[in-house]
């Protein structure tokens, strides 16, 4: 004979306290008296007892669930803002909800909206406009976006600006004169790296060779690779937007017979897990991806807990330096 699923009052029997005691701890609307936790806990597991997820969220108004809209589930920048913001949320007992728009802007709106009715707050990652942006506000739920906006929905970044002139900085000091960026410009963030790298340059005689590449990706570095380096003349130094571009512009490159850094120091963004295993590992700006998506996080839960929170947020790079940049003034 199956045995009987235990409820709520089989608990509070047990435990012996109310059910309005036992739906109050499972929830985490209210603490009690270390004994009274204790005996809760324990009938719990003696019971193997599991709370409704419906009858909770009918009793508490929220899902105890969180959306995540990133741009491309494969690229492990944003697999790493994922790892922090859900690192967050389980330890305030909330789950993750994640969408992929697969870098297709027409699959944004839909995928949100669909999203918001199952969550109680969002952290979106998208490719829109700002003008684009006005149906988000009229979705009815706590919104934090991943980059800096002008407009009133919250917001954490990293300092695109700051680390792309640092890095520029430092190519110049190693005595490179003939630089390039491979950019994005699909991107909002590729604005502001093209930008730091522009202001670094103001002043220094030295111009820039700009490339735009048609996706952020391994396979469009190694595209444009023959394009930039096949020219009458070369850069000596290329940034790229990231490091998945750098990755693979930097294998083409080597394979048309094009020394790293000999011949092209090569620099990204995000210092993915992978970019110290190339050959040669990669320079790269850190822009703290775990951090930013925890970031996001805590700054949504607090304003689903209707905490006083800061509206923006922006986290600071580091430059990491490895062996795909060379010192030419030796």
């Amino acid at each position: 004979m199956k045995k009987p699923i235990p409820t709520i009052r089989d608990v509070a029997a047990g435990a012996g306290v109310s059910t309005a005691t036992v739906s109050k701890f499972v929830n985490r609307a209210q603490r009690f008296s270390p004994q009274v936790e204790e005996a809760i806990t324990r009938v719990i597991a003696e019971l193997g007892y599991r709370s409704n997820p419906l009858a909770q969220s009918m009793i508490t108004g929220r899902t105890m669930s969180i959306g995540v809209s990133v741009l491309d589930v494969a690229n492990p920048h944003f697999a790493a803002v994922v790892k922090g913001a859900n690192r967050v949320a389980q330890a305030h007992g909330y789950n993750l909800l994640l969408v992929d728009t697969e870098e297709n802007p027409h699959r944004e709106r839909p995928l949100l909206e669909a999203l918001s009715r199952r969550v109680d707050g969002m952290i979106v990652i998208s490719r829109m406009t700002e003008a684009q942006m006005d149906w988000m506000l009229e979705l009815g739920k706590p919104l934090v976006f991943l980059g800096r906006l002008q407009r009133d929905i919250p917001w954490v970044t990293g300092d695109d600006h700051r680390g792309a002139s640092m890095l520029t900085r430092h190519l110049i000091t190693l005595g490179n004169r003939k630089l390039a960026y491979l950019g994005f410009s699909k991107s909002r963030r590729d604005e502001e790296r093209l930008s730091g790298i522009r202001d670094c340059l103001a002043g220094s005689g030295i111009e820039l060779a700009v490339y735009d590449g048609a996706e952020p990706s391994a396979q469009e570095g190694e595209r444009m690779s023959s394009f930039i380096m096949l020219g009458a003349h070369h850069p000596d130094a290329l940034i790229c937007y990231n490091d998945l571009m750098a990755m693979g512009f930097m294998k083409a490159a080597q394979t048309l017979g094009f020394r790293v850094p000999g011949d092209v120091s090569v620099a990204g963004f995000d210092n993915i897990a992978f970019a110290s295993y190339t050959s040669p590992p990669l320079t790269t700006v850190d822009l703290q991806s775990e951090r930013l998506g925890a970031a996001a996080m805590e700054q949504l839960l607090a304003q689903i807990d209707g905490k006083d929170a800061p509206r923006t947020g922006i986290i600071e790079p580091q430059l990491v330096l490895r062996s795909s940049t060379t010192n030419r003034n030796e």
